[in-house]
């Protein structure tokens, strides 16, 4: 469909005044935009006026406090944040013809080197980082960001996006919304379960996003499914990439013995991961598959494999204390994740589960529940719905915070049982994200047990 556009000559507005926002906002300045104007409905004393008056410096006009038509005149390219809800005066702008482009497809525009994309419903943190790490031992320039942490924008003219480069973007549905020229050479689809329901219209409509991925993708370029999960393989089959999938028989990497075995007879033991639970053997398999495809020889992925401890709220040991093992894994912000972080679990488990709903059926959790619980522990707003669900089927106990949930969940569990904090729910009902939400059950875990026990 031809060469992507630019932003050169441009008037962009962009909305959103994130991480995202303002590097896009940065980039379209750099890159010889007409005019850049900043639109959040926020004002500048919520969003700092430092960092307000430092974007107008840098040439950036500001339309704050509201998102309406006015903000928009003139414009001939909208660059939106991921997860920015419908804006009225964006949407008439674009049937009118007008490009509205998320950050992401934006910033693919300036870059060389190949970028592998990550998506899924769970598990893109942990692969994104793993990868990244694989292919920064493998001796290439590599930036790893999107979803995770750093906007892609950012990568823009360093040695990590020019020719020899990798980028490894983490790409969440709200993000793939918004592309149309975005390539990526490699992408990599982990699962798809119900989530963003309270987004999306229909399950379907969610899976449709995240099928982006392989939108541009050519006979040159790769994808990477699980070999076992039907509906993921069809979207990638649909694509025109050649497909690899990991995890089943006959999948190029797949369990064999006590090990991950690779292409070219590369063998990787099962007990050179730190990482737990059976998702993340699933998770290393995909890292593996992708970094042999983009190019990484087995040593540096051996070793990384061996050094990875995983990332923060990600089934992440807290302590044991008088036999009982305490796990955050606040990242669990759906049913999907919940299930994953529960079969990775191999002890009865007392579950602390809760906070703001956010659509979709919590029975995949509690059919595992009724085998796998001690009890659950309820909080949040979503603690009805869950309370519901549970019925008489799983012993379950209601908190009024998380201090008071952990409390009831220690008195619950016996010796070789397990506290999972894996919630299904997202953190905004009570906390700023699910990172304060998993930093306050650690603290809570350490002033009830005195941080007794194994760190």
């Amino acid at each position: 469909m031809g060469a992507a556009p630019t932003c050169e000559g441009r008037k962009v507005v962009v909305v959103g005044f994130g991480a995202s926002g303002l590097a896009a906002a940065r980039l379209c300045l750099a890159k010889g935009a007409r005019s850049v104007v900043m639109n959040d409905r926020r004002e500048a004393a919520d969003l700092g006026e430092d960092r307000v008056l430092q974007l107008v410096r840098e040439g950036a006009r500001m339309e704050l406090g509201h998102h309406e038509p006015s903000a928009f005149e003139r414009a001939d390219l909208v660059v939106l944040s991921p997860g920015v809800p419908r804006i009225p005066a964006v949407e008439a702008l674009e049937a009118t013809g007008v490009p509205v482009v998320g950050e992401l497809e934006m910033a693919s525009w300036y870059v060389r080197a190949p970028i592998v994309g990550i998506t899924g419903t769970n598990g893109k943190s942990t692969v994104t980082t793993l990868l990244g790490n694989i292919l920064r031992r493998a001796g290439f320039p590599t930036f790893v960001g999107g979803n995770l942490g750093e906007p892609l924008s950012l990568a823009v003219d360093t040695p990590a996006a020019e020719e020899g480069g990798r980028l490894v973007v983490e790409l969440s549905s709200y993000q793939l919304e918004k592309t149309d020229y975005f390539h990526p050479h490699g992408a990599v689809w982990l699962n798809l379960t119900p989530d963003h329901l309270d987004r999306y219209p229909s399950f379907a409509a969610y899976g449709a996003a995240k099928a982006r991925i392989f939108l541009r993708q050519t006979r040159e370029d790769f994808a990477v499914v699980p070999g076992d999960d039907p509906v993921v393989l069809a979207f990638a089959r649909a694509g025109a990439a050649p497909v690899s999938t990991y995890g089943a028989e006959g999948s190029p990497v797949r369990i064999h013995g006590e090990a991950i075995v690779a292409p070219g007879g590369a063998r990787y033991p099962l007990d050179l991961l730190k990482i737990r639970g059976t998702h993340n053997v699933d998770n290393a398999m995909a890292a593996v598959l992708a970094a042999h495809l983009a190019g990484a020889r087995p040593e540096p992925t051996y070793a990384e494999l061996a050094a990875f401890e995983g990332l923060p709220h990600r089934m992440q040991l807290v302590l044991e204390d008088r036999g009982v093992v305490y796990y955050d894994d606040s990242k669990a912000t759906n049913v999907g994740a919940a299930v994953r972080a529960l079969e990775g679990v191999d002890r009865p488990v007392v579950l602390i589960a809760g906070g703001r709903d956010k659509g979709g059926s919590y029975e995949p959790l509690v059919r595992l529940l009724r085998v796998k619980a001690r009890a659950v522990v309820l909080l949040g707003e979503a603690a009805p719905l869950l309370r519901a669900a549970l019925g008489g089927q799983c012993p379950h106990h209601d908190a009024e915070d998380m201090f008071d949930a952990v409390r009831l969940a220690r008195a619950l569990a016996r010796p070789g049982d397990a506290v999972l904090l894996a919630p299904a729910c997202s953190s905004l009902d009570m906390f700023d994200d699910y990172r304060e939400r998993g930093r306050v059950f650690a603290a809570a875990v350490r002033n009830l047990t005195g941080e007794g026990g194994a760190p």
